[in-house]
């Protein structure tokens, strides 16, 4: 199959970034390439950092972008972004970009077990040499601890529902494949509920694939030390495409974009903190509506940018 991926909100991107010539930018998950490409176009003497931790992603990057010189690679999840920082000697960056979305090329390969909607192995790794997978946490955890991630992960009301079904039948035989778990969860639905926000699905594939690739883990601290690491009048934005990573990067910014962080029953600054950011957009940018009309996975889809003071 043909890595094809949509990059959302790409034009959105590249204007956020104020993109300089001469600047150096961190694509933190270049996935397809298609925002990094439009970056690299507008280098000179500038440099482009691209990470990933999914393999076949970054050789398809890697390719897409052969004939600019001035684009290097790093395989990573961007949480180490320092690591390639060291291994490149940067030591600023004028522009970081992150995706926080799954690509369209993960979700519709069958195999990958991200989609609901194709029959596979549990899997749901982006990073294929790590062991740990959908099918361990479905075939391996507690009762409780499945129903703690389906909730707080995926927003799931009738997680405990589902959990308990989970036990029950992995205890005939393994859950092995997608169809297998789509099927459980949509007996643990009642009939009334089953499709409303989406597939019945949704929510639990959701719940087991920030799980399995860690993606809230760190995700904060790793925020304020990527804003951390701008130039300053350097740009980061951030694409978030569910309620629970946009509260991150929201809480993250807010913290950078205070001139004080006391308690408000103190009534004299003791923190001595300064702002070190501050927001481009004090509401998310949202997908046009020609976006959504073409790519219906830009419809959760919210940016946030902000510039180093």
């Amino acid at each position: 199959m043909d890595f094809k991926h949509y990059s959302v909100m790409k034009q959105e991107c590249i204007d956020a970034l104020n993109i300089k010539s001469d600047g150096n930018y961190l694509d933190c998950t270049v996935g397809g390439a298609g925002h990094s490409f439009e970056i690299a176009k507008k280098l000179k003497n500038g440099k482009l950092l691209c990470l990933d931790k999914d393999e076949v992603a970054l050789n398809f990057s890697k390719e897409k972008l052969k004939d600019f010189k001035n684009v290097m690679f790093y395989k990573c999840d961007f949480k180490d972004f320092k690591q390639a920082m060291e291994n490149y000697n940067i030591k600023k960056f004028d522009g970081i970009l992150i995706d926080l979305g799954v690509s369209s090329y993960q979700i519709d390969t069958a195999e990958r077990g991200f989609s609901y909607m194709h029959n596979a192995p549990l899997d749901m790794r982006m990073n294929q040499e790590q062991t740990f997978s959908a099918y361990d946490i479905v075939n391996k955890w507690q009762e409780k601890d499945l129903a703690k991630i389906f909730f707080e992960y995926g927003e799931e009301k009738f997680s405990r529902q589902i959990a308990s079904n989970i036990v029950k039948a992995r205890k005939q035989k393994p859950i092995e494949s997608t169809f297998e778990l789509v099927e459980i969860i949509e007996k643990s639905i009642p009939a009334k509920f089953k499709f409303s926000g989406g597939h019945p699905a949704k929510r639990v594939f959701q719940a087991l694939r920030i799980e399995v690739n860690s993606e809230l883990e760190g995700l904060y601290e790793c925020l304020i030390e990527l804003a951390r690491s701008l130039n300053v009048g350097g740009r980061m934005a951030v694409l978030s495409f569910h309620s629970l990573e946009d509260r991150i990067v929201k809480q993250a910014f807010a913290l950078l974009s205070k001139d004080c962080i006391c308690p408000p029953k103190i009534p004299i600054c003791v923190c001595n903190h300064k702002a070190e950011i501050k927001l481009i957009n004090k509401k998310p940018i949202l997908a046009t509506k020609q976006e959504l009309s073409e790519n219906s996975r830009s419809h959760s889809a919210k940016l946030r940018i902000i510039e180093k003071i």
